[in-house]
């Protein structure tokens, strides 16, 4: 049994793919391309890219992966605010889908606020998928203010995601912003759910509560890691994780966690190690 999120309309595992720095080197293509396509033997359907992830050399991954089994895959993309104007989304648009390979995007987000007015680029996210360009729209990095502002614009209701840094070590979010998206009835997308590596990621790793509830699951503290961030908030689950992996035993790992379920008393430990926000905190963004 593992979990899924109602997102976008759809049932869809609690964890996807990420894509950042992929194409830059740190692997071969071939290890990037084999690694997505292990993800989609796994059932981790959503794949995230973005034009910014290596000018196109991600999205030409994803591309390279998803050829011949489209319907397997379930594909995000990002704009930059630079391209967030009615043309500029169409071009961007374009761009992304050349260097995926396909017709239509299932999800285009906005990667962060610009100085484009909100109604503009939603009137371009409209005009994309009259086109047929793209299914759905969203928005990334999108602090409560912003939030709050795309919800004055007219068409908001139909932004599927917010995409937000969201780990066990970076909870802002649960103070306002994740209970006004729950208002919205806008689901989450969490990047960067073990932390961004580095002294960062080896803090939640190596820390012992940790540990000692992975050890509890017979799991890694990534594994543990990842089933806290997919966990219910309040009763429900709203939230996908998007962890990069390319190897096929750190993939195969990342799509076990989709089977651990913490106990009351597991995330109570967890909480009394990394306390949730007591006010508003500013989004932490990579």
């Amino acid at each position: 049994m593992t979990v899924t999120v109602n997102f976008a309309g759809q049932q869809l595992p609690a964890i996807g793919q990420g894509t950042w720095r992929m194409g830059d080197g740190h692997y071969t293509a071939e290890q990037e391309v084999d690694g997505l396509r292990r993800g989609l033997d796994l059932g981790l359907t959503l794949i995230d890219s973005a034009e910014m992830y290596g000018h196109g050399r991600s999205e030409s991954i994803v591309g390279r992966a998803v050829k011949g089994r489209r319907d397997d895959a379930f594909i995000v993309s990002k704009a930059l605010p630079s391209n967030a104007t009615k043309k500029g989304l169409k071009e961007a648009c374009e761009r992304s889908l050349s260097y995926l390979g396909i017709d239509c995007l299932d999800l285009y987000l906005l990667h962060w606020p610009g100085s484009t007015p909100l109604s503009e680029t939603l009137e371009g996210f409209e005009q994309l998928i009259d086109a047929g360009k793209i299914k759905r729209w969203g928005v990334s990095n999108f602090d409560t203010s912003a939030t709050n502002a795309l919800a004055r614009t007219s068409g908001s209701s139909d932004c599927t995601t917010n995409q937000v840094l969201y780990n066990l070590g970076s909870r802002g979010i649960e103070f306002d912003l994740r209970p006004r998206l729950r208002e919205l009835e806008i689901p989450l997308m969490a990047y960067c759910p073990v932390a961004q590596g580095g002294s960062a990621s080896r803090h939640l790793v190596n820390h012992p509560i940790v540990q000692e509830i992975a050890a509890q699951h017979n799991a890694s503290p990534t594994q543990l890691l990842l089933a806290w961030a997919i966990r219910p908030f309040n009763g429900e689950r709203d939230l996908i994780a998007i962890p990069k992996a390319v190897t096929p035993a750190h993939i195969e790992e990342n799509a076990k966690a989709l089977e651990i379920t913490l106990s009351a008393e597991q995330l109570a430990k967890l909480d009394e190690a990394f306390p949730p926000p007591a006010g508003p905190e500013p989004l932490d963004i990579v």
